[in-house]
């Protein structure tokens, strides 16, 4: 069976929350092991009357600490125990929903980049209308070469093909304009060498185009990416208020009608119904949580590991990058 190393201290709402998380895909058939303080996770789990094996880890890497330094400083953190778990072959993946610095050098540095990665980046896959969208970097890397981008299109179309079952799927460069020669430098030089490369490329995307179903991976450097998944983020709750005031104001037997369908609505653009975004270009599976997941993310977070794994992420890349 799969197994699924949790970092059970990482997140604001570690460790009630990550062991609640973890007891779900427990139950939904994921071999997870915790990694943190055995006394307080041994008893969150007796809330649960659950039982699931632990690791002891006495060390904790807190937001603000340097990412570098404290993997160096804390060996016994739990970030650091998850991720060697990985390394030495006790487990096929980790989640944190920690420091996302922390997370991506622990994986880096401990579990190490695949051969020819130049740059591992955050894969964070959006709800569209077709198959789920993946976008990225959506944060690991603000500034970029083209030839990272072009890199992130290859990594993105064998997570889009492992995934989502996606055949030759639609890379698009997230640019200000469809037309071949928008964006700054490093779009332009991107766009060269996708249009030259090995990826399905349907040219330029601008952010709008996201909800319209016209690729299935978008690349952009880590700056332009992260603000974009922020502000869909904003967008979204923003959208979800609005509809609920509305909503209130109607009758009460349309409020009846009207909830359960946007409920379902909601869920769907929920990031915790995909609970985490996947760190690509690292030996193993590496999946980064929402500092604020609840436990409905973090079972999330550890299906989407155990998924990837079964599906060898890492080795189709490690093999498509060759």
């Amino acid at each position: 069976m799969t197994r699924i190393a949790l970092d059970a201290m990482g997140g604001d709402n570690a460790p009630s929350e990550t062991v609640a998380g973890a007891v779900e895909a427990s139950r939904l058939g994921v071999d997870v092991v915790l990694v943190g303080h055995h006394e307080a996770l041994q008893k969150e789990l007796a809330s649960h009357d659950t039982r699931l094996p632990i690791v002891d880890a006495m060390e904790v890497i807190g937001m603000g600490d340097d990412p570098a330094r404290a993997l160096r400083e804390k060996p016994q953190s739990s970030i650091n125990v998850a991720a060697r778990l990985v390394a030495e072959g006790s487990a096929e993946g980790f989640v944190s929903a920690g420091s996302t610095g922390a997370a991506m050098a622990a994986a880096a540095i401990v579990i190490g980049r695949i051969k020819g990665v130049s740059r591992p980046a955050i894969a964070t896959t959006f709800p569209t209308p077709g198959t789920p969208t993946i976008v990225l970097d959506s944060g690991a890397n603000p500034e970029v070469k083209p030839e990272q981008i072009a890199q992130f299109g290859i990594m993105g179309s064998v997570a889009s093909e492992s995934l989502f079952g996606v055949n030759k799927p639609r890379v698009g460069l997230l640019s200000i304009g469809e037309e071949k020669g928008k964006g700054r430098d490093l779009e332009r030089a991107a766009y060269e060498l996708l249009e030259k490369g090995p990826t399905n490329f349907v040219g330029n995307l601008e952010g709008r185009d996201i909800a319209m179903d016209k690729a299935d991976v978008i690349v952009t450097d880590g700056f332009t990416g992260n603000v974009f998944l922020k502000t869909t983020e904003g967008t979204v709750k923003l959208v979800s208020q609005y509809l609920l005031e509305a909503l209130s104001e109607m009758p009460e037997e349309i409020q009846e009608r009207a909830i359960p369908a946007l409920a379902a609505v909601g869920e769907r653009l929920d990031y915790e119904t995909y609970g985490g975004a996947q760190l690509l270009g690292v030996k193993s599976v590496a999946v980064i949580a929402h500092g604020s997941s609840s436990r409905v993310a973090i079972a999330n977070a550890i299906v989407l590991a155990r998924d990837a794994a079964k599906s060898d992420l890492p080795g189709r890349l490690a093999t498509q990058l060759a």
